[in-house]
């Protein structure tokens, strides 16, 4: 009997989830920073194993939008809660339930798909601490499993991967034995520009920066490609501090990315950085579309 299914992965934004995620698939396809709203769009991953196919859907986190763009966020976060076959609900090594958990567990306490629990970083807690979290969730009558990880070090990842297995209905094999997200290169390429600017630049900027691929080009004549992205963000006064002094803060966001290019194509990359202002796109319903958030 083939088993499949769509398992969407929720939590306050940097609990781990699109660490946990890159670290099953065996591949970086999701951002990572320590800034809040990382993860914008809803990106499917797949996991295939011999006799079942996992489909993961890491989506931008539940929060309090602040805007337009984070309306559409939490509104990706929400809608998935009801479509797949199993929610996975992500805490971290908190011993206290924060307001923003506690939001979260009001919301899953309104759906009837299941639910297992993640309790992420347990590298960083003592077992009567990790034993204490156990007991305080499974109290709640919430969740078909609680699992202890650490998604950096990849700690009970295989249980994980396991304890979904069992849930999982029967189904078909939604994608093949060699794929391992929907999303285009283009866009994968966006992301990891995105999040050299995310990891570099200082607090109030990323959080306005979009990052579009206007062309991909294959040279003829060498094993070369050559990348052109245009870089926005929202006000003059950021544009100065994204390209920075003498031009060092954006030729270090196109060296690191550069690398993590030439990784996912597997050959050199000439990675080429155009920064425009599009003043308060995100607070701009027609710019939000634009840039594909709808």
């Amino acid at each position: 009997m083939y088993k499949s299914g769509f398992v969407t992965v929720i939590g306050r934004p940097n609990v781990g989830k699109s660490t946990l995620l890159n670290q099953v698939i065996g591949e970086k396809i999701s951002i990572i920073s320590d800034k809040p709203q990382t993860t914008r769009n809803k990106i499917q991953m797949v996991y295939t194993g011999d006799d079942f196919q996992i489909v993961f859907l890491d989506t931008p986190g539940i929060q309090m939008p602040k805007n337009i763009l984070g309306d559409y966020m939490l509104k990706i976060s929400r809608t998935t809660l009801e479509e797949v076959d199993i929610v996975t609900f992500m805490v971290d090594d908190s011993l206290e339930t924060g307001k923003l958990d506690s939001y979260i567990l009001g919301e899953l306490r309104a759906i009837s798909t299941p639910i297992v629990l993640l309790i992420n970083k347990i590298d960083k807690l003592a077992k009567e601490d990790i034993a204490k979290l156990v007991d305080k969730y499974d109290s709640m009558g919430l969740f078909k499993g609680i699992i202890p990880v650490s998604a950096l070090n990849n700690d009970n990842l295989d249980r994980y991967i396991q304890v979904l297995k069992n849930m999982l209905p029967e189904g078909p094999q939604y994608f093949p034995d060699d794929m391992i997200t929907d999303q285009p290169e283009r866009f994968i390429i966006s992301e990891i520009i995105r999040e050299k600017a995310l990891i570099n630049l200082e607090d109030e900027i990323p959080h306005g920066i979009y990052v579009e691929i206007d062309k991909i080009v294959e040279r003829e004549d060498k094993d070369i490609l050559d990348v052109f992205a245009n870089l926005y963000c929202e006000k003059e006064s950021h544009k100065g501090m994204v390209i920075g002094k003498q031009g060092k803060m954006l030729k270090m966001i196109g060296q690191q990315a550069r690398e993590d290019i030439e990784r996912l194509m597997d050959t050199k990359v000439n990675l080429q950085i155009w920064v425009k202002v599009e003043k308060n796109w995100r607070e701009r319903a027609n710019k939000v579309k634009y840039f594909g958030y709808k």
